[in-house]
C-alpha cells in the first residue's frame, strides 16, 4: 500500500517540464481534494531530485520557501511565463494532469 506522500511524489515526478500544478490540484489528483496543506508537508520532505519548483500556490505564487528565487530561475529556464506581479501565468502554464 502506498502512502499519501508517495502518491504526491509520483504526481510531481510526472509534471512535464515547462508546466506547473497547484498544491490543491495535486491533492485532487491523489483522491484527497481537501488535503492541499498535506501536499505542502509532502513537498517540504520531498526526496532530492523531485521537480518541486513546478508546484505552486493556487493564485500562481511561488511557495514561501528559502529557495524561492532558485525555483523562479528554474521555471524561467523551462519557459514558464510570469505575470507582471511576479506570479506564474497559470492559464498558460498549468498542467492538466495525466
Amino acid at each position: 500500500m502506498d502512502s499519501f506522500f508517495e502518491r504526491v511524489y509520483s504526481i510531481v515526478k510526472s509534471i512535464p517540464r515547462g508546466t506547473v500544478v497547484s498544491y490543491g490540484q495535486i491533492a485532487f489528483m491523489t483522491g484527497a481534494p481537501r488535503c492541499a496543506r498535506q501536499v505542502g508537508w509532502a513537498m517540504r520532505r520531498a526526496p532530492e531530485g523531485l521537480p518541486c519548483h513546478r508546484v505552486i500556490m493556487a493564485d500562481g505564487s511561488l511557495a514561501p520557501a528559502a529557495c524561492k528565487e532558485r525555483f523562479r530561475a528554474l521555471l524561467l529556464a523551462e519557459g514558464v511565463t510570469f505575470l507582471p506581479d511576479g506570479r506564474v501565468d497559470i492559464r498558460k502554464n498549468r498542467w492538466r494532469g495525466r
